[in-house]
């Protein structure tokens, strides 16, 4: 099953995401609007929180999950995803905070306790390591990344792109089936 309850937490959806079959969502997570969540995404809210804004996209293979709360880390680190983000394909976000309007490239880690400002992108295959902080307006790449400059206009422009072209995309997928199509069934 996609949509999976841990401990009596039950995974909020919002309206008109769509959610491939083979993604699994579990426990303590929240999905704003016009998301989309592609094949084999894994997002684990089981040890604490994960809420992603309205207008992102999951894509293939990616892993979403949060820092538990222990001796090494009292209060733990949720997963806060922003609006209008591209997560690229095979992204490992662990603990950290991501802003609105940014781009994670391809096969990138972003680890516990860090935080992407507004309007970042992060180049494919980039590691941000843990607490370290991404400021607004800039390109970053590398394992670990480094600042490499600011984004131009037409990079900027580019995350409403992103974001307007996987709301079309999972809007064809759902007028063809998908999770909200297989909920109207079985209810």
């Amino acid at each position: 099953m996609t949509i999976r309850n841990y401990r009596n937490m039950t995974p909020d959806i919002g309206e008109r995401t769509f959610i491939d079959e083979s993604a699994v969502i579990i426990g303590d997570v929240a999905l704003g609007a016009d998301c989309s969540v592609w094949p084999l995404a894994v997002i684990r809210g089981d040890m604490h929180h994960i809420r992603i804004g309205s207008r992102t996209s999951i894509q293939d293979g990616s892993v979403l999950h949060i820092t538990h709360a222990g001796p090494f880390n009292p209060d733990g680190y949720p997963l806060v995803v922003g609006d209008e983000v591209t997560v690229g394909h095979q992204v490992t976000l662990h603990g950290c905070r991501i802003g609105n309007r940014v781009l994670v490239g391809m096969g990138s880690i972003v680890m516990d306790g860090a935080v992407v400002e507004d309007e970042v992108m992060i180049g494919a295959g980039s590691l941000v390591p843990p607490g370290k902080t991404l400021e607004s307006g800039f390109l970053y790449v590398g394992r670990p990344v480094k600042q490499v400059r600011p984004l131009n206009d037409d990079e900027r422009r580019f995350f409403s792109y992103s974001a307007d072209n996987y709301v079309r995309l999972k809007e064809g997928y759902l007028e063809h089936g998908g999770w909200e199509a297989a909920q109207a069934l079985s209810t």
